[in-house]
């Protein structure tokens, strides 16, 4: 029994983050590590609610209450074994995830919810120090093989899945280096790839064979008793609007990609660089928001996220009642950078700040803003046009003078993905997509296919937003995990591998 006076007691505490200035310097993670006591106490704050709704918040159904507890009893082993039971990554997931788990909280009815996230971040990460992490090597062999195609958390969590399921497991990654968007999207400063290292560590010890600089044919993939494409979304949405091919406007991920096989070590200096220029994002969710803190590491001389939607309020909407995941104002690691004020005292080699004036912020956050348009100078951009839109009878409309420009000498668009790709594999297996750029897939995450390479009969399936759509990084595992038990099942006429996915789950593909 939890402690049923700890949410009274104790108020909710984030951890710490290291100063601005000095973050600045490095790509280090942001948070300070946080004092078991505290850590404690966060955890006290679980009320063993009669029927949490945690649970319906995650996808991945983590037992939330239980080892909440444990932490709060110091039992740390008991909590490490209970949180991987449903969680093959929860040092990803306590990094990446925005914690639907805690919009669902009971205890954010009326307070704040339980720090959730970083209790399990905290966990997983014990569990490495400990030497807790060890490999689960298969008790038998089932003599059939399994191909997965991408290494992003859906490929992973299947592959390591259905490796500990006795089938021999091979991962073609197309990418250097493994781990999909986790290892070239996500900026080093919010989750350092040492961690993805560590986790590959344990599955190559398990069994799970990895083949980098790959990308596999049909002819490659038909020795093999089924395929899991796990290739994800990685088409982005464009903004076609007038100066679109000047120099100086790319995608947010060719961005991103660049900086972060910087800290890899493959390349000095990024070929999409910030440094010294006015930086403007089109876009205000996370990946915008990711380009938003590796824009002022690179020493920008400023920066400016435009998002066309509304500020959300700084209390829950009624849009998003309780248990839904909130609607409200978000300030972001990033975004607290951007607030950060110049004072003229810093360090001369703060990257960003010697660019600035005392008294000037390192960036700002631009709502209900249209880009129109860009213009440019030899080729080259040099500003946008816009406007402000507001929302009338569902579809955004231009307010009347509200026209603005913004000089810019790089721009990153972030509006998101429109899907999987669609040559190569996918055309010889003939996958067949819906019309939101979808792969079609049955209940038993089934792909829907029509091979064009002779005699290609492997069944295909596939698993997380190649198939759901865009989504986080929890449901990614969960659907690696629910897909590999439909795998296992198909192979071996049952299984005891767990689905995973909670009863809030939407229907495959939504």
């Amino acid at each position: 029994m939890a402690d049923p006076r700890g949410f009274l007691t104790h108020t909710r505490q984030e951890p710490a983050h290291r100063p601005v200035p000095l973050r600045l310097m490095d790509w280090r993670e942001v948070y300070e590590p946080t004092d078991q006591t505290v850590l404690t106490q966060q955890a006290t704050r679980c009320m063993d609610c009669g029927v949490p709704f945690c649970h319906q918040g995650c996808p991945l159904g983590n037992i939330i209450p239980e080892w909440n507890d444990l932490v709060r009893q110091d039992r740390w082993r008991e909590a490490f074994d209970r949180l991987h039971a449903t969680n093959n990554f929860p040092e990803f997931t306590g990094r990446l995830c925005p914690a639907p788990c805690e919009g669902a909280c009971v205890l954010g009815i009326n307070d704040d919810p339980v720090a959730i996230k970083n209790v399990e971040q905290t966990i997983a990460d014990r569990g490495f120090e400990e030497g807790w992490v060890n490999p689960i090597r298969p008790t038998f062999h089932t003599g059939q093989s399994v191909a997965v195609v991408g290494s992003g958390p859906a490929g992973l969590a299947a592959a390591q899945q259905l490796t500990r399921a006795g089938h021999d497991v091979t991962v073609f990654e197309r990418d250097d280096r493994l781990g999909g968007l986790m290892r070239y999207g996500v900026p080093e400063y919010k989750m350092e790839k040492r961690h993805i290292d560590r986790r590959l560590e344990q599955m190559a010890a398990e069994g799970t064979v990895f083949r980098t600089n790959t990308a596999p044919t049909a002819r490659d993939l038909r020795r093999f008793d089924a395929v899991v494409l796990a290739t994800g979304t990685p088409m982005p949405r464009d903004l076609p609007v007038d100066g679109r091919d000047l120099e100086g406007i790319h995608f947010a991920m060719e961005y991103l990609t660049e900086q972060n096989h910087v800290c890899e070590g493959d390349a000095a200096e990024p070929r999409i660089n910030a440094k010294g220029k006015k930086v403007v994002i089109i876009g205000g969710g996370d990946t915008g928001t990711d380009c938003f803190g590796t824009a002022l590491r690179q020493g920008a001389a400023s920066v400016t996220q435009l998002d066309i939607r509304p500020r959300a309020p700084r209390r829950r909407a009624a849009s998003t009642p309780w248990p839904m995941y909130p609607l409200v104002y978000r300030v972001a690691t990033a975004h607290e950078e951007g607030e950060y004020v110049v004072t003229g005292d810093e360090p001369a080699d703060v990257p960003g700040i010697t660019l600035r004036h005392s008294g000037e912020a390192l960036g700002q956050r631009v709502y209900n803003a249209n880009t129109v348009s860009f213009y440019g100078e030899n080729g080259q951009v040099t500003g946008l046009c816009g406007n402000e839109v507001s929302v009338v009878d569902g579809r955004r409309v231009p307010m009347e003078d509200t026209d603005f420009d913004i000089d810019a000498d790089l721009v990153l668009i972030a509006l998101g993905f429109t899907g999987a790709e669609r040559g190569g594999l996918m055309h010889e297996l003939g996958v067949a997509f819906d019309e939101r750029g979808r792969m079609v897939r049955d209940e038993q995450y089934r792909a829907q296919t029509s091979p064009r390479f002779p005699g290609f009969d492997t069944p295909v399936y596939v698993a997380g937003d190649n198939g759901r759509g865009q989504s986080l990084i929890v449901w990614a595992i969960a659907e690696g995990r629910a897909c590999a038990a439909a795998v296992d099942a198909d192979l071996m006429g049952e299984t005891a591998l767990p689905a995973n996915l909670s009863p809030s789950s939407a229907p495959l593909g939504a």
